[in-house]
C-alpha cells in the first residue's frame, strides 16, 4: 500500500461527503470500505469524521450546512483538484468563462479552498495544500481512484480546465458519435469529461477503489444503500458499479 506524498497541480487530490446524518453515513461506508474514523469538532459545535484505511487518511464525512439541511438536500460527494495557488485559479476561472462559487478561504493551516464552476455546470473544489495534502492513498481499496465531469458542454469544460491547469487532453470517440475526454498531467490521465445525457444534471461522478466489486456492492445494499448501476465488467477500464447511500450520496466503485 503506497502513500501519496503530494499531488501535482491539476490532479484530483481529495473527496469529501456532506450529509445530513454523519453517524449513519459513517456506519454505511464502514460496511462498504471497512473505514475507521476519528471524530473532530466543527466550529458550530457539531462534529465531522476523518475516514482512514489502516492509518491512512482517505476522506472526510461532514455535516451539511443549515441551509442544506433545511432544504432536505441529498448527501453530496465533492471532489477537489490540487492547485499551487487557489487565489490565482479562482481569478482565472472567471476570466475563462466559469464562475467562482466560494472562496478562496484559508482553512486554518491545512490549506486554501475555493469552489468554482466550469461552463455547463459542475461544482469543483480547488485545494492548495498546507498541512493537508489530500488523500494519503490514491487508486487503492477504500480510496479515491478517479473522477469524471458530466456536462452538457464538454468541449467548453475541457477548454476551461486546460486554461486553468494546462492539461493535455486525449479524446476517445464513442459509438454514439460523442467523445470521452481525459485530462492529463505529466503524461498521466487524471480525470474525465463526459457529455451529459438528456436530463442528467451536470456534476462530478466520483470513483472509489475496492478490492472486490461484487462484495462491496452487496455490502452497500445490505447496509441500506441502493445500487443504481449493477456491477459490470469492463476489460479496458475495470469492473464498475454505482451506489447511493441512505442519505442520497452517490458514489461509483471501481475494482483495482
Amino acid at each position: 500500500m503506497t502513500s501519496r506524498k503530494r499531488y501535482a497541480s491539476g490532479e484530483p487530490c481529495w473527496a469529501d461527503l456532506q450529509t445530513r446524518d454523519v453517524a449513519a453515513a459513517k456506519d454505511f461506508y464502514q460496511h462498504v470500505f471497512g473505514w475507521s474514523y476519528q471524530d473532530l469538532p466543527t466550529p458550530d459545535g457539531r462534529s465531522y469524521a476523518q475516514a482512514f484505511v489502516k492509518d491512512q487518511l482517505v476522506a472526510v464525512i461532514a455535516p451539511q450546512n443549515p441551509m442544506q439541511e433545511a432544504a432536505g438536500t441529498n448527501g453530496q460527494w465533492n471532489v477537489y483538484i490540487a492547485a499551487t495557488d487557489t487565489e490565482e485559479i479562482a481569478d482565472d476561472a472567471v476570466h475563462a468563462g466559469g464562475k467562482l462559487q466560494f472562496g478562496p478561504e484559508a482553512v486554518a493551516d491545512t490549506g486554501v479552498l475555493a469552489f468554482i464552476e466550469p461552463p455547463g455546470g459542475g461544482t469543483t473544489g480547488i485545494w492548495q495544500a498546507g498541512t493537508h495534502r489530500g488523500s494519503h492513498l490514491f487508486n487503492e481499496p477504500g480510496a479515491l481512484a478517479w473522477a469524471e465531469l458530466l456536462t452538457p458542454e464538454p468541449q467548453a469544460a475541457v477548454g476551461f480546465f486546460q486554461e486553468l491547469f494546462a492539461h493535455e487532453v486525449t479524446e476517445y470517440p464513442q459509438d454514439d458519435g460523442g467523445s470521452y475526454s481525459t485530462l492529463m498531467v505529466n503524461g498521466d490521465e487524471v480525470a474525465g469529461v463526459v457529455p451529459a445525457g438528456e436530463g442528467e444534471e451536470p456534476g462530478w461522478q466520483i470513483y472509489f477503489a475496492v478490492a472486490d466489486l461484487r462484495k462491496a456492492v452487496e455490502a452497500a445494499a445490505a447496509a441500506g444503500g441502493e445500487v443504481l448501476v449493477e456491477a459490470e465488467d469492463h476489460p479496458e477500464t475495470g469492473s464498475l458499479a454505482t451506489i447511493q447511500d441512505p442519505q442520497g450520496g452517490v458514489l461509483s466503485l471501481i475494482q483495482v
